[in-house]
């Protein structure tokens, strides 16, 4: 089974996250794409995980080619590391379980900023999925030629853009999914 990791901190979920792994599930012939919330980002601040987690689950549970798994939010730990994750996944899937790390070009930009960064390459295959105004040839030559390189779409959504939508009290309807957009105003998020 070839299982695609989407890590990140979905603050919020949207379209663009979709869409980009329907893309790698289809070039890079997974059986499905499992989303993973991250607990507590070492190097982002975000709302709480609950919100995160169930804002995930609206947005990724209607396709049967995705799952939300919430690993890391169960963990309670003070990090969430992607090493860790990957590590644990490996205990609980069977052994020809192939595991394929999804990441954006700005996060390979970041990788030698992650922990244990070249042992994620001995539990995982990594893709990276091209991003808006990152540049995957300028990555470190030490994991520019371990990635494979997914061509995606590029679009100019991101979580921050929704965020400052929200809080300057514009529309977010077509960037998330309708019960995202309801479970934000309900909670009163990014205001």
């Amino acid at each position: 089974m070839r299982i695609g990791i989407f890590g990140g901190t979905f603050n919020p979920p949207h379209i663009a996250h979709k869409i980009a792994a329907e893309f790698c599930r289809q070039e890079l012939d997974l059986d499905k794409v499992m989303f993973i919330p991250s607990g507590n980002h070492p190097l982002k601040d975000s709302i709480d995980p609950e919100h995160r987690l169930n804002m995930a689950v609206a947005t990724f549970s209607g396709d049967e080619n995705f799952e939300v798994n919430e690993i890391e939010i169960k963990n309670k730990v003070e990090k969430s590391f992607t090493v860790n994750t990957l590590r644990e996944l490996k205990e609980i899937y069977e052994s020809d379980t192939q595991f394929i790390l999804l990441i954006g070009a700005d996060n390979l930009l970041e990788l030698h900023k992650w922990k244990d960064p070249h042992q994620i390459f001995d539990l995982a295959q990594v893709a990276v999925m091209h991003r808006p105004g990152y540049e995957i040839a300028s990555a470190e030559n030490q994991f520019l030629s371990k990635v494979t390189s997914v061509e995606i779409p590029l679009m100019e959504i991101s979580s921050t853009m929704i965020r400052d939508r929200v809080m300057k009290g514009l529309s977010v309807k077509y960037l998330v999914d309708p019960q995202v957009e309801v479970y934000i105003k309900e909670k009163n998020l990014y205001r």
